[in-house]
């Protein structure tokens, strides 16, 4: 429907000179387009990460980007030292923090 109009246009356009607003409605609409289906989503998922990790605090259990599994057992500026095991301590960027899990979950 909207290609056939934009010919409609198009056509007219040939025979006498048109709006010249009218001929960049296409780019208006493209942008329009993606913004509403790949800019405005990908925000949102940005801004609820970045709470996520300000929220962050000993004792939460996480799961990395790569998939490790644990508890974070020291919250720092930039990063988080994380327990993976009985003794084994792991430092990780805040960046690559995943998800929170639930606590009662196991592992």
């Amino acid at each position: 429907m909207v290609l056939s109009l934009f010919q409609q246009l198009c056509e007219q356009g040939g025979q006498q000179q048109g709006n010249p607003l009218l001929s960049l409605l296409p780019l208006v609409l493209i942008f329009v387009v993606f913004y509403f289906l790949l800019i405005r989503p990908q925000q949102k998922r940005q801004k609820k990460h970045q709470k996520l990790l300000q929220a962050l605090d000993r004792g939460d259990r996480i799961v990395t980007s790569s998939g490790m599994h644990g508890t974070i057992a020291n919250v720092k500026e930039r990063t988080v030292i994380v327990v993976i095991a009985d003794g084994v301590k792991v430092e990780i960027e805040k960046s690559h923090i995943a998800g929170k899990l639930d606590k009662t979950k196991g592992s």
